[in-house]
């Protein structure tokens, strides 16, 4: 039977860790007394085996449990339940990484577009992509639409919305993609662009449903989702159900999960669909280091069972001058995101988000 390897890192001293992993694997898997169970098949198939344990210095261990792919179910809330549902609620235990069979990274379909097709809708060719955000949260349609207009005046790839940005009084939903969107056709049509918008969808499904159809009404082709807020399931049934749409994950909540941000932020989100995935990059407002960004842009991008690569979009308190180093650091494989440094040049947005872009240009391979 296929088996999922799961890595855990454990707070344990020597004499009690192999208890403590073996306890973890059958929490994980059959959650009961194995004494209590007679059925051959589940005690062969179904109980979480214990692989590997490897000590990891400072009274933590490395704990390698293999898990039987087909308690997933095949299912996305199922799979995140069984590789870390019940060992989530002990503080000491936390997800490092895990090893998925091919069949089921091909079967959840990764992403529909990825870094190839990202570039090709901006016609961006080899070189790196740019974002930026609208902000700040409490501003009207016509407000961010201001905003939207100069950032792609200033030749901006994508242009996002900021995450809090929701259906809110003072900026619905509708309004602000009509409105935003309708901004940056115009601006970049006369700028020679072909800036994207990629408008926050939150809510339940059925109310992120809507707010697809209308960005696809509004001839959007690109949302921006945060999977741990709207829930697992519900976004991969998102990137499932329109093909047509890219979708640019957030990481709000992603720390809370006590998962390694490579697994979560760069493996997971690909696997589901995610076409771009936003992280802290290093040096930043959040504190990851530099080898957990390359680690993450590394399970983004790499070789990984024919799925499209999904870009690495390091964010967090980005300006346009760490552009050459963050291109030296991720290579042109990459969508540099400068959120509030650029807005902070207020009237001078326009020529703030031209000279982000044409540094990217500059140092387009890193």
């Amino acid at each position: 039977m296929d088996r999922i390897i799961a890595t855990y890192r454990v707070r344990a001293d020597a004499a009690s860790i192999a208890a403590r992993a073996q306890a973890i694997a059958v929490e994980q898997s059959v959650e009961m007394p194995v004494a209590a169970i007679d059925d051959r098949f589940v005690l062969d198939e179904v109980v979480g085996r214990v692989e590997d344990i490897a000590d990891a210095g400072d009274g933590r261990f490395d704990v390698r449990i293999a898990l039987a792919a087909s308690t997933t179910g095949h299912e996305p809330g199922q799979l995140m339940n069984m590789l870390f549902g019940n060992a989530s609620i002990l503080d000491d235990v936390e997800l490092r990484d895990a090893a998925f069979p091919d069949a089921m990274a091909r079967g959840f379909g990764g992403p529909h577009h990825g870094l190839a097709g990202l570039r090709a809708m901006v016609g961006a060719g080899p070189r790196a992509l740019t974002c930026s955000a609208l902000k700040p949260q409490g501003l009207p349609p016509e407000g961010l639409a201001r905003v939207a207009a100069a950032l792609a005046r200033g030749r901006i790839d994508f242009i996002k919305d900021d995450h809090g940005l929701a259906d809110q009084a003072y900026s619905p939903f509708a309004r602000r993609v009509e409105a935003c969107a309708a901004a940056i056709r115009e601006a970049a049509a006369q700028a020679g662009a072909r800036t994207r918008y990629a408008p926050s969808v939150t809510g339940d499904l059925d109310a992120m449903r809507r707010q697809v159809r209308c960005a696809t009404d509004n001839g959007v082709d690109m949302v921006l989702v945060a999977p741990m807020v709207v829930g697992i399931p519900s976004f991969h049934a998102l990137v499932r159900e329109f093909p047509a749409m890219a979708f640019m994950a957030h990481p709000a909540m992603a720390g809370a999960a006590r998962i390694a941000p490579p697994l979560l932020i760069g493996r997971i989100f690909r696997i589901l669909g995610a076409d771009a995935t936003v992280f802290p990059n290093h040096g930043g407002r959040f504190g990851y280091s530099q080898e957990t960004c390359r680690a993450l842009a590394r399970a983004a991008l790499g070789p990984d069972r024919e799925l499209h690569a999904t870009v690495p979009v390091p964010a967090g308190g980005m300006t346009t001058e760490r552009v050459p180093e963050m291109l030296a650091f991720y290579g042109a494989d990459v969508m540099l995101l400068v959120g509030g440094a650029l807005l902070a040049a207020r009237e001078r947005l326009a020529e703030e988000a031209a000279r982000f872009s044409r540094s990217v240009a500059e140092h387009a391979h890193g």
